[in-house]
């Protein structure tokens, strides 16, 4: 009897699929940066076509820029943010390379390059709807010039752009007829002149921002004549005031959103005029600005549309909140934050009012007590955030109501206020909650903390400052209790151990750990974080005496992705600072109070830092460093913090611990 032969099939299932069905593959890669890297190495297959679908770039170095680009010859978005050094000869490659394809450019992290350059980008880029080029202070008029060339341009952001003038401003405004967003925040040396130009000749703009500009009321005729303008954002415009104001003759029906916030030398007489025919106001933002009156809230009564108004900062009067609670129309976001003045009374009668509110911000109202919390989660039961730090007045009866009320809850700010362990209990109902602060909350342990874990499975940031009743058993509860955990901030915790830290690894998506002053923690658990947790990003370890030089080998290998880091007084010496030099995406480190460190091995690892743009570093270092040293990785966009700050031998210097267990045991 014949045998039939096996026949074996060699074809990659790959084959069969058509280019599109892949790239919709890859598109679900995007929220692991290591995840299509590994698919592009798979094979030479792959490698192209992962060259060819990837439309964005964030170059980690400039001196790869160019090989990079030949690569991804098909990029339509190119941030160059963590590039602090680029030349005019690196944006003339990005030119030639990306031809028509690009749409987008960041350059706002970027120095070094000048009008040549600019110049180049937009003459070969003639695609190019988005620029950003804020804090670009030595640009001027000239690179403004290069920049009006750029015809298709929508949006382009000169925030910081101190040397740019009404000159530079009008060659924009005539050669960039298609703008539609614009900032010039902090541009000082625009005008009326050059903000006049520019409404004149741009007619689509829909987005304008002139924050701390010197410019008076003589622009706004201009400004409010533009049809589809939408965002306006004067914030700081101190020559803005209610005489000129009120001479307003026009009116500007498509704003949507106002900011007008540290103004003071408006009222709401100015205001009022500013505002007058806006039907469709949504958004208005008057923080640090006039007080909240009845005059006020009286001017904003017909705005049928607006749904957040944001007074932070202000001096609030009681019949000023009384007139908010009687507008019509509810509500959907208000900000009270920092406000003098808000008292049980007025707040609790404006939210029986605005029953419809969603977002309420009341931090540091220090007069209010039980009655606001049992009005505001009676009367707002769609309530999805709520910030009341430091509302010290609020007694621990009141926190149980949130969880019995107002259960869409998802970001919820406590901190250091007087909440307990029932009131975690209660909260632990909001089922959504996604971000929950307890810092400085010395009522609470490590019961309440396992009720959130046990039933908060969504939460993302959870922050411990100071809260010195939790200890391993409550952050094991919750690493298990709640995998998701992106933020996590346990600061100053003596009793905290690698014990509970360890199984934070559990939470992969980690992205920001602060641990400073935990002094139990050892190098065991960062090395274990670095391995599963690799999309860490910023990591606080100061004051974390057993954190050593095995921790940043770890780091070194596994977390590619650090950006920011403090390693003030850790065991840390010149061999894993050098470790951590290697890492191509770190731009912020914080160097004080390192034993072992030298000047030698400081300057080796400083060398190696290949795209660093801060470093805090202590006072007595700078002398021993060649300057030649310190200005060429200056020129290659570092900047140097120096510190002269005492050695502190206390955990504790500022007598935080004290001060709290005092004011908790007090009557």
């Amino acid at each position: 009897m014949k045998t039939a032969k096996k026949t074996t099939c060699n074809c990659n299932p790959f084959d069969f699929l058509t280019e599109e069905i892949i790239f919709t593959i890859l598109d679900y890669l995007n929220d692991d940066p290591f995840a299509k890297k590994s698919f592009s190495l798979t094979c030479k297959a792959f490698y192209s076509i992962e060259s060819h679908h990837r439309k964005a770039l964030k170059p980690l170095r400039a001196e790869l820029l160019s090989r990079t680009l030949h690569r991804y010859l098909h990029i339509e978005h190119l941030d160059l943010t963590v590039c602090p050094r680029i030349e005019d000869s690196m944006l003339n490659v990005v030119s030639l390379v990306c031809k028509d394809a690009l749409c987008s450019i960041n350059l706002s992290r970027s120095r070094f390059f000048t009008n040549i350059g600019l110049s180049s980008l937009v003459s070969n880029c003639f695609n190019l709807v988005e620029i950003d080029l804020s804090n670009g202070v030595e640009l001027n008029d000239m690179a403004a010039a290069a920049i009006s060339e750029a015809k298709n341009l929508e949006k382009l952001w000169l925030a910081r752009c101190k040397l740019i003038t009404d000159l530079g401003i009008g060659c924009v405004a005539v050669g960039c007829r298609k703008l539609r967003l614009i900032s010039l925040k902090w541009c000082l040396k625009i005008s009326d002149l050059g903000v006049q130009l520019l409404a004149l000749k741009c007619k689509e703009i829909r987005s304008l921002d002139l924050s701390y500009l010197q410019i008076t009321e003589k622009c706004l005729p201009s400004i409010l004549q533009l049809q589809h303008l939408e965002d306006l954002v004067l914030e700081g415009c101190l020559g803005i005031n209610d005489d000129g104001l009120s001479t307003l003759q026009q009116s500007c029906k498509s704003l949507k959103t106002l900011n007008m916030s540290n103004c003071h030398n408006h009222s709401h007489v100015g205001l009022s005029s500013l505002i007058n025919g806006a039907e469709n106001l949504r958004e208005l933002t008057l923080a640090y600005g006039p007080s909240v009156t009845a005059d006020l809230a009286k001017c904003l009564l017909n705005f049928s549309g607006l749904h957040s108004v944001k007074f932070d900062g202000c001096l609030v009067k009681c019949f000023g909140i009384r007139a908010i609670g009687s507008w019509p129309n509810s509500l959907k976001e208000l900000s009270f934050s920092k406000c003098s003045g808000v008292t049980d009374d007025s707040l609790s009668f404006l939210v029986q009012q605005h029953k419809e509110l969603r977002k309420l911000d009341i931090t540091c109202c220090r007069m209010i007590m039980y009655d606001s919390v049992d009005n505001i989660t009676s009367s707002c039961r769609s309530l999805t955030s709520l910030r009341m730090e430091s509302c010290s007045l609020v007694p621990k009866e009141a926190f149980v109501l949130f969880g019995q009320r107002c259960q869409l809850m998802e970001e919820l700010d406590v901190t250091d206020t007087k909440i307990d362990d029932e009131g975690l209990k209660s909260i632990s109902r909001c089922s959504k909650l996604s971000s929950l602060k307890l810092g400085i909350c010395m009522n609470i342990t490590d019961n309440g903390l396992k009720h959130i874990a046990s039933r908060c499975s969504r939460l993302k940031e959870l922050d411990l400052y100071r809260s010195l009743g939790i200890s391993d058993e409550g952050i094991a509860a919750v690493t298990f209790g709640c995998p998701d955990l992106e933020v996590i901030n346990i600061a100053y915790n003596d009793k905290v151990t690698d014990a509970s830290l360890i199984s934070l690894s559990r939470c992969s998506r980690l992205r920001v750990l602060e641990i400073r002053g935990c002094p139990h923690v050892s190098s065991k658990v960062i090395s274990a974080i670095a391995v599963r947790c690799r999309q860490l990003m910023v990591l606080d370890i100061k004051k974390c005496f057993n954190i050593n030089d095995n921790a940043m080998l770890s780091l070194a290998q596994f977390s590619q992705n650090l950006k920011q880091i403090n390693l003030s007084y850790c065991s840390v010496t010149d061999v894993g600072l050098l470790a951590l030099a290697s890492m191509n995406r770190l731009e912020n480190i914080t160097v004080l109070h390192l034993g072992g460190l030298t000047p030698n091995g400081l300057a080796a690892a400083l060398l190696a830092c290949r795209g660093i743009t801060k470093v805090k570093l202590h006072a007595s270092f700078k002398p021993l460093i060649p300057k030649s040293l310190l200005d060429y990785i200056e020129a290659h966009g570092c900047v140097f913090h120096w510190r002269d700050k005492a050695f502190q031998v206390e955990m504790d210097p500022k007598g935080w611990k004290s001060h709290f267990w005092e004011s908790a045991e007090a009557p």
